[in-house]
């Protein structure tokens, strides 16, 4: 399975908007914080080649954790709508929108996670290349 997350616009207040493609096809928005300098917590992912790896905790039961971001642990793959939502984490969404308050956002966001996890039933791994198109 190839998974690609295309980086498409940035922004310090509102975060990173990009497209996560799946075998080559557009699958789903995504939504991070902007770039901090891989500060923990507030950056974006470096760009990159990753593995993802099946996570489980008791506030995220079933997801996909990347591993070996330098000096960043628990980069999950999870739902949400705002750059608050996100702690450096990659949020998953349908499509892009403003909230009333103008904020940029994500939507539909329950659901596409729901699809994304799946899609990868059975899958306890896979590949991440994150590439910026700005």
């Amino acid at each position: 399975m190839i998974i690609e997350l295309i980086r498409l616009e940035t922004n310090k207040i509102y975060g990173t908007l990009g497209i996560l493609k799946i075998n080559k096809k557009v699958f789903c928005c995504t939504l991070e914080p902007a770039d901090n300098e891989n500060k923990s917590n507030i950056s974006s992912i470096p760009t990159g080649q990753y593995t993802c790896r099946r996570y489980s905790s008791q506030k995220y039961n079933d997801t996909f954790e990347v591993l070996d971001v330098t000096d960043r642990s628990s980069i999950l793959f999870h739902s949400g709508n705002v750059i608050n939502d996100t702690a450096g984490c990659i949020i998953l969404g349908q499509y892009f929108d403003k909230l009333s308050s103008h904020e940029r956002a994500v939507l539909n966001s329950g659901s596409t996670f729901d699809k994304f996890i799946n899609l990868l039933d059975g899958q306890l791994s896979f590949h991440l290349t994150i590439s910026e198109f700005f």
